[in-house]
């Protein structure tokens, strides 16, 4: 693939993540997603064979950044600690509101069970790496699992109901609740 091609494509993935992340893989038209990278709807299929190729590729990659933004966090925490580090960023007045730090999966999951298998597959595999990434050992992998459970649906709650005080005491209780 030619280098231009290739910025091309880069550009069309990161217009697709934005939107995707805001909300959801099944919303955002090929139009839409091409004028967000300053391009025509015409060199769309240069790029990619459809609208869900496109998608599923923006939800990977965003997935991916995440579990490399978690791989950042102080490796030295393990179990609850990390947990709770990671829950105080992932349940804040910050991540709720800023679009560009947005997490994907709030605005997907009702989604993705009306896309094709890959977006669930790459769901799953998210999940499974996350709780991998949030265990301190083997045995704390459901706890992990239902931490990270109760943040994604405290977010996508808390983003439901917009800033403001209730939102705001969801945020609170989710994270006072990770164990």
């Amino acid at each position: 693939m030619s280098e231009r091609k290739s910025e091309t494509r880069k550009r069309i993935l990161a217009a697709a993540g934005r939107v995707l992340a805001e909300r959801g893989p099944g919303d955002p038209a090929v139009a839409e997603v091409m004028a967000a990278a300053g391009l025509t709807v015409g060199g769309f299929y240069a790029h990619f064979a459809s609208k869900d190729a496109l998608m599923l590729e923006a939800f990977r990659q965003l997935l991916k950044v995440r579990r490399e933004r978690v791989a950042q966090v102080d490796q030295g925490l393990k179990g609850r600690e990390r947990r709770v580090l990671l829950a105080a960023f992932y349940l804040s007045r910050r991540h709720r509101d800023d679009p560009d730090e947005r997490c994907p999966l709030p605005s997907s999951l009702e989604e993705i069970t009306r896309l094709p298998d890959g977006f669930r597959q790459a769901l799953a595999e998210h999940i499974e790496l996350m709780t991998a990434q949030m265990s301190g050992t083997p045995e704390e992998g459901d706890v992990a699992l239902a931490d990270l459970v109760l943040m994604i649906g405290g977010l996508a709650l808390a983003r439901a109901l917009g800033p403001g005080e209730l939102s705001d005491r969801v945020l609170r209780a989710a994270k006072s609740a990770v164990v």
